[in-house]
């Protein structure tokens, strides 16, 4: 744990300030949230930025200090306090920088700060580490920076971001109690085949008894687990090795996120958080005003899923070949007939930033419900699994107890 000052503003406007320990700058940031503090400053003490700078290098080259959601949250809230203060950017990122605890994205502040004072532009000087700013970022910032509109389109982009933070914990959450189960049942048969089946198959190997085929089938796994223990360890992290690898080729990302979508439970989940993704990302780049085919190339990098990326693109073409938005969206085969008369509503009256809103907020709901009951979906599916398991082990175990003992009994 360190040390760490704060100042920010509650949610009469007034300024406040104080001290916490926290594991880090993220940490202070969410207690603050959740107390509806906005973060201005977070400052370490100097024995954790002594400390922040040893581990730097080892981490940069390991890739785990990667800016989060609540970095970039954080960073968007102070530019927005202090751009709606008055400050000057250059001063204002200034400050931001001395407060931010994350290495990464200090030195890309450093690079803002080099940008605007060569003449760059902000726009310009955040499109020099695209590894840290989406392309959506840097469109808003710069819509925000032509229109002077600058302050909005930080808070535009915080509100955005909160909601993405948001509804990935609300999915891991939703995830953790069956995945613990899943572990748990794996670590549990692992135990049973290593340990205990070999104890029954010394015991039957003794009493020299003909064994039924579902305990020949047990035992011989089992010691094939036994004595190719290595290899099942070394073929499970060559088969991740190698997935992750396809997953992150053009094709196999592709089918990887469509076959996502289609998961039992799980899929119908995704892909309704999917669709609250494009329609909250699309609403937000129209309302900020970025010419609508730019939307449209933006949201279908902003929905993180490859299938309904293309699907967007290709509405995108259809907008170019002069095709309605409501027509193109029908075309997809992704939106139910109530989003698509929503989407429609909002052509013919003009508020389609509106309409999608209200969409996003659609598929929010949908997903908040689903999330609730995700429990009630998978736990059946688990017990039944759990339960033809045990009965399989309980066969291959007592089986041959039951034909020896009627065997003795005769």
């Amino acid at each position: 744990m360190s040390a760490f000052t704060w100042q920010g503003r509650n949610a009469r406007g007034q300024l406040v300030s104080g001290q916490v320990e926290a594991e880090s700058s993220d940490q202070v940031a969410e207690q603050l949230f959740k107390i509806d503090v906005t973060p201005i400053s977070i400052n370490a003490s100097a024995e954790s930025r002594a400390d922040r700078d040893i581990l730097a290098p080892l981490k940069r080259s390991l890739g785990l200090n990667k800016p989060s959601l609540n970095d970039l949250i954080l960073f968007s809230r102070q530019m927005y306090t202090l751009t709606k203060a008055g400050v000057t950017l250059i001063q204002g990122l200034r400050n931001v920088g001395r407060s931010t605890r994350n290495v990464i994205l200090s030195e890309a502040i450093d690079d803002l700060i080099e940008a605007l004072e060569g003449g760059r532009g902000l726009a310009n000087g955040l499109a020099q580490n695209p590894h840290i700013f989406p392309p959506m970022y840097i469109s808003i910032v710069r819509v925000g920076e032509t229109t002077g509109a600058l302050e909005e389109a930080f808070l535009q982009m915080a509100s955005y971001l909160e909601l993405e933070r948001d509804f990935r914990a609300r999915l891991k959450t939703a995830l953790r109690y069956p995945a613990m189960v899943i572990i748990a049942m794996f670590i549990a048969i692992a135990i049973l085949m290593t340990f205990v089946v070999p104890v029954f198959a010394d015991f039957f190997a003794r009493a020299d008894a003909p064994l039924p085929l579902p305990t020949r089938i047990i035992i011989g796994a089992s010691n094939f687990i036994v004595e190719w223990w290595w290899a099942i360890l070394l073929g499970i992290g060559l088969g991740i090795y190698a997935f992750s690898r396809w997953i992150e080729s053009e094709h196999g990302s592709y089918i990887w996120d469509r076959t996502k979508l289609r998961l039992p439970a799980v899929g119908k989940i995704l892909f309704q958080g999917t669709m609250a993704r494009f329609a909250r990302s699309f609403a937000m780049t129209y309302r900020a005003g970025v010419p609508l085919v730019q939307g449209m190339t933006l949201v279908a990098q902003a929905v993180e899923n490859q299938y309904v990326g293309q699907a967007v693109a290709d509405m995108r073409s259809g907008v170019e070949r002069g095709e309605s938005l409501s027509r193109t969206a029908q075309a997809t085969g992704l939106f139910s007939p109530l989003v698509l008369q929503m989407i429609s509503v909002g052509e013919e009256t003009g508020n389609v930033d509106g309409m999608l809103q209200e969409t996003a907020e659609f598929y929010e709901r949908e997903v908040d419900y689903d999330l609730r009951n995700l429990s009630e979906y998978i736990e059946p599916i688990l017990l039944v699994f759990l339960a033809a398991l045990v009965l399989v082990l309980a066969l291959g175990v007592f089986l041959p107890m039951w034909d020896m003992g009627s065997a003795a009994l005769s």
